[in-house]
């Protein structure tokens, strides 16, 4: 696969076993032990993909990946980190991540993580647009509508959102949404589904109104 990974990791031999392992699976790999030239190397360069590390030396990764995301660049990330509590993954989530590996981790669980999550955000280039009740999917731009207005929402919440409409009349279940959202059902863990949804409800109904998104308790989820 031919992409392009920039990796923030404050480890020398972490850093060095990434690479070396994303390399072996064809992937190209610019590495750095802080954040003080990542922004330059995104303007500079085409990246695919981002592996953030949250513990790093003059900042915290995921409110550096929320200040670039207010700057408008969305490459997609990975965090990658030893928090691991609910709270805090969750946080990872809310401040632009599309996924998040815990450490310790295993570097084939890394590699099926990024080549799910480049699968993910590059499959849905195809012109057109999705529509349900007031809601708006451009699947050109990736932006989302409703009532006219612009919701911001990550690349993992499009394509969640794509997956529940284009499915609207099915109550999709955990295994489903991880194999075609997330692209593998063997890596994640059980929570990982349940916190991209509330997510993704709290983005497109801030007010609790319109209950778009209905959980099916026992089975999935499905739009009401």
């Amino acid at each position: 696969m031919d992409a392009l990974i920039l990796i923030v990791e404050d480890e020398q031999d972490i850093l060095e076993l990434m690479e070396y392992h994303l390399a072996k699976e064809g992937f190209e790999t610019i590495g750095f032990l802080n954040v003080k030239h990542v922004q330059e190397a995104l303007e500079e360069e085409e990246v695919d993909l981002i592996l953030m590390d949250r513990n790093l030396p003059g900042a915290e990764g995921s409110e550096f990946v929320e200040s670039l995301r207010k700057k408008g660049i969305h490459t997609p990330v990975i965090f990658v980190s030893a928090k691991q509590k609910d709270e805090e993954i969750e946080q990872g989530f809310e401040r632009g991540g599309d996924d998040y590996i815990t450490k310790p981790f295993s570097m084939k669980e890394l590699v099926l993580r990024v080549r799910a999550v480049l699968r993910r955000t590059k499959k849905l280039s195809s012109l057109g647009a999705l529509l349900y009740r007031d809601i708006s999917l451009n699947l050109a731009s990736r932006t989302v509508t409703i009532e006219k207005e612009e919701v911001e929402l990550t690349k993992l919440e499009f394509d969640l959102l794509h997956a529940l409409i284009t499915n609207q009349n099915i109550v999709l279940d955990r295994d489903f949404l991880l194999e075609n959202v997330w692209g593998s059902d063997e890596v994640y863990q059980d929570r990982t589904v349940n916190v991209a949804i509330n997510r993704l409800k709290e983005k497109i109904d801030p007010n609790k109104t319109k209950e778009y998104i209905k959980t099916v308790r026992g089975v999935g989820y499905t739009l009401c």
